[in-house]
C-alpha cells in the first residue's frame, strides 16, 4: 500500500468515525427527549375541573393559557415558535401568561425578551404544584371560572412540528368554542420535558 493509497484510507476511517459519533450524538438527542419526565414522590395530581386561585394573576373574565417555561431547558426553547403561533392567534380570546420555573433569577423584561413576546411573567414557583406540574414546558389551560381545562404538552414533537398531536393548540379551540375537553392520548398528559425546579433532562 503506497502512501498515497493509506492516506486516502485513513481519512475515509475518520470520515466514517466522525459521521457514525454524529449519528449516534442525534440519535442520543432525539431519544432523550421522548422519555418521560419521572412523577415526582410527593407529587399531588390535580384534576381537571378544579378551580384554582393563582397567586399574581389577573383573569379579566377570559381563558388563561399559562406557559410554564425554564430558560434553560431546551425543550422550552424548542417550543417558542409554536408558543409564539398560539399566542399571535389567541391572544383577543385568551390571557396568555408565563410561569417562570428556573434556579437563576431572571427579570420580567428578560423573559419577555427571551420569549420576543410583551407577556404577563411569574416568578411564584408555586404554581407549579397548583396546577399539578413538574415539568417544562407545560400548557395550563384555566376557563375564565379558573377552572382547569387542560394540563400537558404542547406536542409529541420536540419541535411542535406535528399537527395531529399539537394539544395545547387543540384545547385552546375547543375551550373558546365552548367545547369540552374531551379525551387526550397518553402523550398529551404524561409530562416530557425538563424536570423542576431546575434544568434536567430525565436520565
Amino acid at each position: 500500500m503506497n502512501t498515497y493509497t493509506l492516506r486516502k484510507w485513513m481519512i475515509g476511517v475518520w470520515l466514517l468515525v466522525l459521521f457514525s459519533a454524529i449519528g449516534i450524538l442525534f440519535w442520543y438527542n432525539s431519544w432523550v427527549y421522548l422519555i418521560p419526565t419521572p412523577i415526582p414522590q410527593n407529587y399531588k395530581p390535580v384534576p381537571v375541573g378544579s378551580v384554582l386561585s393563582i397567586q399574581g394573576l389577573t383573569p379579566e373574565h377570559k381563558p388563561t393559557l399559562l406557559h410554564f417555561y425554564n430558560p434553560d431547558c431546551p425543550c422550552s426553547r424548542f417550543n417558542l415558535t409554536h408558543f409564539r403561533s398560539l399566542v399571535k392567534a389567541y391572544q383577543s380570546q385568551v390571557n396568555f401568561v408565563v410561569v417562570v420555573m428556573s434556579s437563576k433569577n431572571y427579570s420580567i423584561a428578560a423573559i419577555q425578551e427571551r420569549i420576543g413576546l410583551t407577556l404577563p411573567v411569574l416568578f411564584e414557583k408555586s404554581v407549579a404544584e397548583q396546577c399539578g406540574v413538574y415539568s417544562t414546558p407545560q400548557a395550563v389551560l384555566l376557563t375564565s371560572e379558573q377552572q382547569l381545562f387542560y394540563r400537558g404538552n404542547y406536542n409529541r414533537s420536540r419541535y411542535c412540528t406535528d399537527e395531529q398531536t399539537s394539544y395545547a393548540k387543540m384545547a385552546l379551540a375547543k375551550l373558546v368554542n365552548h367545547r369540552v375537553a374531551g379525551d387526550f392520548d397518553a402523550l398529551a398528559l404524561k409530562a416530557y420535558g425538563c424536570v423542576l425546579p431546575v434544568c434536567q433532562m430525565p436520565q
